[in-house]
């Protein structure tokens, strides 16, 4: 039996729309196999009344596709449009709904349109469209996710589907020897070191017949780029609270998604300030960072883990004076709404192999808890609740803290909406914005092992902790080997000199100020 479309939108705007959705859905090859469109006008006429007509076809379908502009269309008695009429009712039946919003409307958007559309980018993932090809365009590879999803087209995923150009030669045997050590670990990977790699990457759903797939050059090749172009993580901050040129810092981050995922949190890390602690519990200093740690990394693995490898869209992180916003190419499963996202729900990662790659080196804890956790740490750290949106792909908003760096940028806009928590949090914990050497300066007690300084740092790239943090403080002549004889040395370690102690002293001055 074929699904039923419910196509719901004013008729009158989008009457060319409507009419050539119909049509594309009646004779599109695959689609009419599975589909049959529903259109209002186009019923034929049976005495009953309008209203209960279209919600009783609402209620039938198994699919629910909503068009937005900029009119509301006619209202009901009640106050309410015949097309909200038909979105409540599919809501409330917990069908399966698609959103598109017609671009060029939001300047013009009658008022009860711009509060419906509010309503609806809260629940449902929603692509924008300028033209009706282009709408055909989503409306199509919306409904063959549907299929692929139901299991109702097989076509296989990018996460398990095989590499044909790729041999074993491209894995960096390295890179999967140290992924064992650190699953084993973790999780208690059952494999040890020295097992032949063929057995480690089938143990990982990763070779099929002696063929490499996608997510195992995503793990471990040598150069995942070749491969996947697309496949990286586009980074960069902005002084103020939109974009605009020029970029103070900007990056494309490459390698493994293991590298992509520890040099971008550490980008991040690197940008933001952080509140310094001192001495009295422990010989090691406090660093704390304004945004948690275990946030940033939380919203940067899901992005990664769960993207649309398929799309040549990349992963984004852009740092703005009063924000974070990480988004990635894909959108949500049929079983999940931002709302279910709220809470604890069942996992179903867009890259199962993947993501379990990533759970065995304890990059993901626990399965469908990712945004559950955000909100949580969130509003441990007394930050404002983070957002997130479903147009073009997936995003999270993680809000920072209202600070002495950025009051003055945003004083105008958040003077009266202060809160108390806020206003606690400020008066308890002061983030200054020290720069990577002087926070490295800070953490530096005694003599330290490289991967000790690191730790202090809650850093994991080292090639990144090296290039932005170690060799600039040693250039800066602010620290110094103990065996500079021999710097690749086993036994190498670093500590302030002279300068760097005087620095020390300056930072601490500063703090009791």
């Amino acid at each position: 039996m074929k699904q039923k479309i419910f196509l719901s939108s004013v008729q009158k705007e989008f009457e060319l729309e409507r009419e050539a959705l119909h049509r594309h859905l009646l004779s599109d090859p695959v689609l009419q196999l599975f589909f049959e469109p529903i259109l209002f006008e186009k019923l034929p006429a049976n005495g009953e009344e309008a209203q209960a007509v279209f919600l009783s076809e609402v209620s039938r379908a198994t699919i629910y596709i909503i068009l937005i502009g900029s009119e509301y269309g006619f209202e009901t008695p009640t106050g309410i449009s015949a097309t909200e009429m038909e979105y409540n009712q599919a809501q409330s039946e917990g069908i399966y709904s698609l959103a598109f919003i017609k671009n060029n409307t939001d300047d013009n958007r009658q008022a009860k349109e711009d509060a419906l559309l509010q309503k609806i980018q809260h629940n449902l993932s929603y692509k924008r469209f300028s033209t009706t090809d282009e709408l055909i365009r989503e409306v199509t590879k919306s409904l063959v996710n549907v299929l692929q999803q139901k299991g109702l087209l097989q076509i296989a995923d990018f996460d398990s589907s095989l590499a044909p150009k790729a041999t074993l030669s491209d894995i960096d045997e390295d890179r999967v020897l140290n992924f064992i050590g650190i699953a084993r670990y973790k999780r208690g990977f059952p494999l040890r070191e020295g097992t032949a790699l063929p057995k480690v990457l089938a143990h990982l759903n990763f070779l099929f017949q002696d063929q490499l797939t996608n997510s195992a050059l995503l793990a471990f090749s040598k150069n995942p780029q070749q491969f996947f172009p697309s496949a990286v993580v586009k980074c960069a901050r902005f002084h103020g609270t939109f974009v605009a040129k020029p970029i103070p810092d900007h990056r494309v981050i490459k390698g493994t998604v293991f590298q992509q995922i520890d040099e971008t949190i550490d980008f991040v890390l690197s940008k933001i300030s952080v509140s310094v602690g001192t001495r009295e519990s422990s010989n090691q200093a406090p660093l704390d960072y304004e945004i948690p740690r275990s946030v940033v990394a939380e919203a940067i693995v899901n992005a990664i883990a769960h993207r649309d490898y398929q799309s040549t869209g990349s992963v984004q992180v852009m740092l703005f004076s009063d924000r974070l916003t990480i988004t990635n190419p894909g959108g949500l499963p049929l079983e999940l709404t931002l709302e279910k996202l709220r809470r604890d729900h069942a996992s179903y990662p867009k890259n199962p192999h993947l993501a379990e790659a990533l759970y065995q080196a304890g990059f993901i804890e626990r399965f469908g808890t990712g945004t559950g956790e955000i909100l949580r740490l969130c509003s441990e750290a007394g930050l404002k609740e983070p957002i997130f949106n479903l147009e073009d792909g997936f995003s999270v908003t993680i809000f920072r803290p209202i600070t002495a760096q950025v009051t003055a940028q945003v004083t105008a806009q958040v003077t009266a909406q202060v809160t108390a928590q806020v206003t606690a949090q400020v008066a308890s914990q002061t983030f200054v914005n020290l720069s990577v050497t002087e926070r490295l300066v800070w953490v530096l007690e005694g003599e330290m092992k490289r991967d000790e300084i690191q730790s202090a740092l809650d850093l994991k790239h080292r090639e990144n902790f090296r290039d932005t943090y170690l060799n600039p403080s040693i250039e800066e002549g602010l620290v110094e080997m103990t065996i500079p004889e021999k710097p690749t040395s086993s036994n190498q370690t670093y500590r302030l000199t002279k300068k760097g102690l005087r620095k020390l002293k300056e930072l601490k001055e500063r703090k009791n100020q």
